[in-house]
């Protein structure tokens, strides 16, 4: 189980706004339909909140109540845990910082698609803060490698959806330093764990291209779309 948002603090930001600007589905067909099937709930792992926690920061979740009965307050017993879970829980609560809440929703078939919060919509990509603290473009939460059927198909995410991300993640870091400076921590920690496994980092730069990033001198190399890792259960699907 993941959390897949990480520490926003920010002045009054225009929630609806950010939302209005990052609408475009990540794909042109339903990315849930292919991952499912590997999922024995049945459900994409996105939506599952036994795979994947969102979060959303205080005023996000205030507007989220006002708007919508889609989500409450993630209760940590979703999942029935056992005692292995229970620690689990109670580990991605102590990371969570106190401005942030970890949310459930109904699940995928109540989706209210207006109302998804950023952390959904922006998944399963954050945005890539350089070293010298350049946003330069979009990489993957890797703990989603081995169930994200879109980080097996880098090359089918919409150029639309490319820009749309680049420009809602500009507006929200003209109004939040820290939640600039958290995603550059989070692009630190991602440098670190593709090092120790001697690998580049696949990167959508905000320029539209797709680069291998060398995690220790953070060269980047353009290549195609074809060159991008793929992963199991996905490697071998047509692309």
């Amino acid at each position: 189980m993941q959390k897949f948002s990480f520490s926003i603090r920010s002045p009054l930001i225009d929630i609806r706004t950010l939302y209005d600007q990052c609408e475009a589905p990540v794909t042109a067909l339903d990315c849930g339909q292919k991952c499912a099937p590997h999922n024995p709930s049945g459900k994409p792992f996105c939506c599952d909140i036994c795979h994947a926690v969102p979060a959303a920061y205080q005023q996000e979740w205030t507007y989220l109540q006002a708007h919508t009965d889609l989500w409450h307050a993630w209760r940590g017993d979703e999942c029935a845990p056992d005692d292995g879970g229970k620690a689990e829980h109670d580990a991605l609560l102590a990371e969570t910082p106190e401005n942030m809440l970890l949310l459930a929703c109904l699940g995928p078939t109540a989706c209210q698609r207006p109302y998804r919060a950023l952390s959904c919509r922006q998944f399963p990509f954050f945005p890539y803060v350089s070293s010298d603290y350049r946003f330069i473009g979009l990489a993957y939460d890797w703990e989603f490698e081995q169930s994200c059927w879109v980080v097996s198909n880098l090359n089918l995410v919409s150029q639309t959806y490319r820009q749309q991300f680049v420009e809602t993640h500009d507006r929200l870091f003209a109004f939040s330093q820290p939640a600039f400076d958290s995603y550059q921590i989070h692009s630190q920690r991602m440098r670190e764990h593709f090092a120790a496994l001697r690998r580049r980092i696949p990167l959508l730069h905000r320029n539209a291209g797709f680069y291998l990033l060398s995690p220790a001198s953070e060269r980047l190399q353009r290549v195609s779309a074809e060159r991008l890792p793929r992963f199991e259960p996905y490697r071998h699907e047509a692309r």
